[in-house]
């Protein structure tokens, strides 16, 4: 059968058709474009609180621990042997230079010391009956009345005279020292921190009898770190503060600075030496040291809590227009609650206080006022 051909009029109706659905997809599109676009928000504003960053007068110093030492610690022993006569100086007494510690019996001594006095007494009277000798055979020898023989035994009598002499003195002089060692005397001015023996005790040379510690003045050691070496020197003066007197300070100057550092901590033992009159302080307590090492000067500060730290990086937060900037800073000493900066802030730049821990570089920011 033969195909019915399409009426013409049936032609622009298809057309029609086609043209409403592509516009009808153009309106979808467009609309679906626009949906997008409206999900694009606006950058937000990050809020903080800022300050204007300070200069200070601050004078530069060193912190550190220490520990006091006494400033001399010595064993008294005894000398000599025998009985120990008295000891009556007990632990916790404070002695004077020459002061009598112990004693040990002098009675063998003091005869030994009387023997030996009357023996030089007689040498001396010899001595002199044997010079006397001398000059009347050398002139009789002069005047050849005695023989060459007669005249040298005579000045051998006189040489031995005198050799004898000396020899009582020699003794003599021993014999005083070791009776006077019989009293143990204290060798400097000092706190007995132990006694070793008790009356009636039997020493010999060497025996330990005493420990004495002297605390005025006392020895105060720490350590600095090598990279503050370079601010010390010899006369700088110190404070320091204890436990046991929280609300006083404690003054003294370094004496020594020790050749060598710890390989270990890489740091240097300091010594300064601290007086103590009113002996409050003693030995082997804990000190917080702080050294300065220069004279006041003009110091940028901020808040210790405006300070970010990352790794081995400290940074803050500055503003710049309505932006944050991070900044790295180095910092110096701490004074309270505000942190030196040594390098990376000038002072009148507008540092974030609070919030700068949701900020990154570049940041809107919405300061709080």
């Amino acid at each position: 059968m033969p195909r019915r051909p399409i009426p013409e009029f049936n032609r622009p109706c298809r057309f029609r058709a086609a043209s409403a659905s592509l516009l009808i997809l153009a309106v979808f599109t467009l609309a679906s474009c626009g949906t997008k676009e409206a999900k694009v928000l606006p950058e937000k504003a990050v809020n903080v609180q800022v300050e204007t960053v300070q200069t200070r007068s601050l004078r530069p110093f060193i912190e550190a621990i220490g520990t006091l030492k006494a400033f001399e610690q010595v064993v008294v022993s005894s000398e000599i042997e025998g009985i120990l006569r008295t000891a009556n100086v007990e632990e916790g007494s404070f002695v004077s230079k020459g002061a009598v510690l112990a004693a040990v019996d002098d009675r063998d001594y003091a005869s030994e010391l009387r023997r030996v006095e009357f023996a030089l007494k007689q040498a001396e009277a010899t001595l002199v009956n044997a010079k006397a000798e001398h000059g009347r055979k050398e002139t009789l020898y002069r005047e050849e009345l005695v023989t060459k023989q007669q005249f040298d035994d005579v000045a051998t009598r006189l040489a031995v005279a005198d050799a004898e002499v000396e020899r009582s003195k020699a003794a003599l002089a021993i014999a005083k020292e070791r009776y006077a060692k019989t009293r143990i005397l204290a060798p400097m001015a000092a706190w007995v921190s132990e006694k070793k023996i008790s009356q009636g005790e039997y020493v010999r040379n060497g025996t330990p009898l005493y420990s004495l510690v002297q605390i005025d003045p006392l020895k105060l050691l720490f350590t600095v770190s090598e990279k503050d070496i370079g601010r010390l020197k010899v006369g700088q003066d110190v404070q320091f503060r204890v436990d046991a007197y929280p609300d006083r300070e404690f003054t003294g100057k370094v004496s020594i600075l020790y050749p060598t550092l710890d390989e270990r901590t890489r740091s240097l033992m300091v010594e300064a030496r601290a007086a103590n009159p009113q002996r409050l302080l003693k030995p082997g307590l804990f000190t917080k040291v702080i050294l300065y090492t220069a004279e006041a000067r003009e110091t940028v500060v901020v808040p210790v809590t405006a300070i970010l730290y990352e790794g081995k990086k400290l940074k803050v937060f500055i503003v710049e227009g309505d932006r944050a900037r991070e900044t790295i800073i180095q910092v110096g000493n701490k004074y309270d609650d505000a942190m030196e900066v040594t390098d990376g802030l000038r002072g009148g730049e507008t540092l974030v206080v609070a919030g700068q821990q949701n900020l990154s570089e570049g940041a809107k920011l919405n300061v709080a006022r």
